[in-house]
């Protein structure tokens, strides 16, 4: 080894185990976050491509009535201009089905009657179990009803077994079984045709597409159709929601990680003037001074960022999880050149930052560095112990409030240490609570119990038994209210329509009775209170680029609605809301809709029905409330359910990572403040043996110790604050953006005035954290020892 390696590896080793642990403790978190936000970035966009490729994915799913087409004219579409590859077709038929837990609601599973899962297009990927190849055998959908592979659900009187789960990167169905299990299930008057093309890359492509296969059909075939890009456009989304955020905590990190590893390095240089001298006596350059510093800071800097790399792929892992499932790929993992150029780059910035913090070493004069030792200058900070002996403090609490003057610098950069420490915190309260407001709202659904009609026993090729007439709504609305318990009701009737200047059909929610409660929350406006109004999600807002005070037509089977949006609704999907007086007329008879689906929480609503949802004063006796309730409405032939609540996996997995890196930074702010804290004491040892030689207490040495660490907590934790709002007030408007929707105040205005203060206190709890073990080593040396340490 050379002697300028000798010198490094002494630097590192003996009595800098403390400075060695901190430089790898904040390198291992700043690459770590950055290892997290590169691999997230990169599979929010490459896997879906990947795996639809994989799957021979659908470029477009059409449904097709199959009271007006044959098979065989459906099948005969292959030959359409510029297909391809074509498969089906498939019947298709909705299926309530419903879990063998007491009060369990059903719901509506768009389920497709398919022998295999090849096929020339939109080869489905089983994740688990096998395919459904005898009776009463159901294959779910990832993406669909939460069940296990082994479960049974309850269609009417058949008891389905569920013998596997799978994905189709088409998203073509929510579940599937065997073509005669289906149609004992239900009527299957649709069927399901899957197209592959030549050229599928643009929109205008898609028209095309889509045009040339509704050519070679019969007219007013078509139910509905669904391109691939939008499906891609979904899929990506939910994974690219993550990069806004993980890159706000990577830069806060990685800021942090440069202001400890240029406090660690300056502090070192301060504490060690005589050793510099020393080394240049011996006839080392300035250059080589500059190098060892430079190399004392990169050694455990690298050790960290080994064990970095390896924290950020075990981190990974559930979140990459979580986008396999999204996906339906293979197994992801972390790209082997994200680790690297997140290495290379955390290790130049520490290299830069070590450097500029040796300068000094390099300057020093080598009689200067051995004249002065460890003793600072005489006069720095004499003013601010004037100014503080003037105060009616403690003697002992006066000498560590004058404390930080005497080194400005490294009390300077601790502060900042301390300010992106409390930023880190601050920011993770806000998003952790801007992500449960969202995930609340994004629901539209905090009712306890939900009414609608009873699904019908039995169906076949004749069609599903008979329901019975609907019940008159303002009858049910009376029953409801009328029952003890209820403190709101209101009823809704859901169809897609068609807007002009829409794209897509619109998911038109007319309801009777009071709704807002149930969730609803405005980004701009009001809720609907007059006919001929309405509100309008902030999807359906931003894809059209209609605005609150604009009127949309709105088309169904029984005519057309024309309506005044005056509120703008928190909600990504393209969803419009009125009175039923406003839309009832217009949405008619619009026959099956199996082809589109609800945005919102009514999902599973049956056609042509109104579906009610309650709000009760105990919702822990949602059970009691149920059964007196469902005598008073056997006779209008309704059911009422507990309402299932479930919370999103992907804001789980947010608000426990920000919790996680939060609680990281803060830990590394703490052992910024201890590393600092130690070289100071061990800089001012013999004035700290004078003190005690005078009567300076244990006690009152720990006082003085931790009074020298409150002014710069409390400025910290009221400068760290400010910059995690800002970065709160950045990151949540860009992966709003990202999921296509807006946001109302009510999520982004998340910080109270007794969260802030307890924040601004937060930088004091951190600094006082780091100064507990110097303060006690403070307390514990011996007096004489310490009066000879020069």
């Amino acid at each position: 080894m050379s002697a300028l390696g000798r010198v490094v590896s002494s630097g590192v080793g003996r009595r800098r185990w403390l400075q060695t642990l901190v430089i790898g403790l904040v390198a291992a978190m700043a690459v770590a976050t950055s290892v997290l936000g590169g691999a997230l970035l990169i599979s929010s966009r490459a896997p879906f491509d990947t795996a639809f490729a994989d799957q021979n994915g659908a470029h477009l799913a059409v449904l097709l009535n199959a009271k007006k087409v044959a098979a065989q004219q459906a099948a005969a579409t292959a030959n359409a201009t510029g297909v391809a590859a074509a498969a089906g077709p498939f019947p298709v038929g909705t299926v309530g089905v419903r879990g063998t837990e007491a009060g369990t609601l059903t719901i509506d599973l768009k389920v497709v009657g398919r022998a295999d899962p090849g096929g020339a297009v939109d080869r489905v990927s089983l994740t688990d179990g096998r395919w459904a190849t005898g009776p009463n055998e159901i294959v779910v959908s990832n993406a669909g009803i939460i069940v296990s592979v082994g479960e049974t659900l309850t269609a009417g009187e058949t008891t389905l077994t569920v013998v596997g789960k799978a994905r189709s990167m088409s998203d073509t169905a929510d579940a599937w079984t065997d073509p005669a299990t289906l149609a004992a299930l239900t009527t299957t008057s649709e069927y399901q045709m899957l197209y592959r093309f030549e050229a599928a890359a643009t929109a205008t492509e898609m028209t095309a597409n889509q045009t040339a296969v509704e050519k070679a059909l019969p007219a007013d075939t078509v139910i509905a159709a669904r391109s691939w890009l939008e499906v891609r456009r979904e899929a990506v989304e939910a994974a690219a929601v993550f990069v806004p955020f993980l890159v706000a905590f990577g830069v806060l990190a990685l800021a942090m990680s440069l202001l400890i590893v240029a406090n660690v390095v300056t502090g070192s240089v301060a504490s060690a003037v005589r050793r510099i001298g020393i080394l240049k006596a011996l006839g080392f350059t300035p250059g080589e001074v500059v190098r060892a510093y430079v190399g004392q800071a990169l050694l455990p800097a690298a050790a960290g960022a080994g064990a970095g790399v390896i924290v950020g792929n075990l981190l990974a892992v559930p979140l990459l999880g979580r986008i396999q499932v999204v996906y339906g790929t293979p197994k992801l993992a972390v790209s082997w050149w994200v680790d690297v150029v997140v290495v290379v780059f955390v290790l130049g910035l520490v290299a830069v930052t070590g450097w500029l913090a040796a300068l000094r070493a390099g300057r020093l004069r080598t009689v200067d560095a051995l004249a002065v030792g460890r003793t600072s200058s005489g006069g720095r900070g004499r003013w601010a112990a004037r100014l503080v002996g003037r105060l009616p403090v403690p003697r002992p609490v006066g000498i560590g409030l004058a404390r930080p003057f005497a080194r400005p610098i490294r009390a300077v950069l601790l502060l900042a240490a301390i300010a992106f420490g409390t930023a880190a915190v601050t920011f993770s309260v806000g998003i952790g609570t801007s992500l449960v407001r969202v995930q609340a709202a994004g629901e539209h659904n905090i009712a306890d119990v939900v009414v609608q009609p009873p699904r019908p026993t039995r169906g076949g090729p004749s069609g599903p038994a008979d329901a019975g007439p609907q019940a008159d709504p303002a009858k049910v609305l009376a029953a409801i209210s009328a029952q003890p318990g209820t403190e709101a009701a209101y009823g809704v009737r859901q169809q897609p329509m068609r807007m002009t200047g829409a794209a897509n059909a619109v998911n038109v929610s007319a309801t009777l009775g009071d709704a807002q409660w149930n969730r609803y929350e405005m980004v701009t406006g009001g809720w609907y209170g007059a006919p001929g109004e309405a509100t309008a999600a902030s999807g359906l807002l931003r894809a059209t680029g209609k605005k609150v005070g604009d009127t949309i037509t709105l088309t169904g089977s029984g005519g057309t609605a024309t309506l005044t949006i005056v509120g703008e609704v928190f909600e990504s999907g393209e969803a419009v809301w009125a009175d039923v007086a406003s839309v009832g007329a217009a949405m008619g008879d619009t026959g099956s809709t199996s082809g589109v689906r609800p945005t919102n929480g009514e999902r599973g609503q049956t056609e042509d029905s109104f579906r009610y949802y309650i709000a009760i004063t105990d919702a822990s006796d949602v059970l009691d409330y149920i059964a007196p309730l469902n005598s008073d409405l056997e006779t209008l032939g309704l059911e009422a359910f507990r309402n299932p609540r479930t919370t999103e996996p992907i804001i789980t997995a947010l608000i426990g990572l920000a919790t996680l890196v939060a609680t990281l930074l803060a830990a590394a702010a703490a052992l910024g403040v201890l590393n600092t804290m130690m070289l100071d004491l061990r800089d001012r040892v013999h004035d700290l043996g004078v003190m005690k030689a005078v009567g300076m207490s244990p006690g009152q040495t720990v006082t003085s110790v931790i009074a020298s660490v409150v002014g710069v907590g409390l400025l910290g934790g009221a400068a760290g604050v400010p910059i995690g709002m800002a970065v709160h007030s950045l990151t949540l408007p860009s992966m709003a953006g990202t999921a296509g929707t807006s946001l109302p105040s009510f999520i982004t205005d998340v910080y109270l005035p007794a969260v802030l203060t307890a924040l601004v206190f937060g930088g004091l709890v951190v600094a006082l954290l780091g100064a507990l073990i110097p303060s006690g080593w403070a307390a514990r040396v011996r007096t004489a020892t310490a009066l000879r340490t020069e």
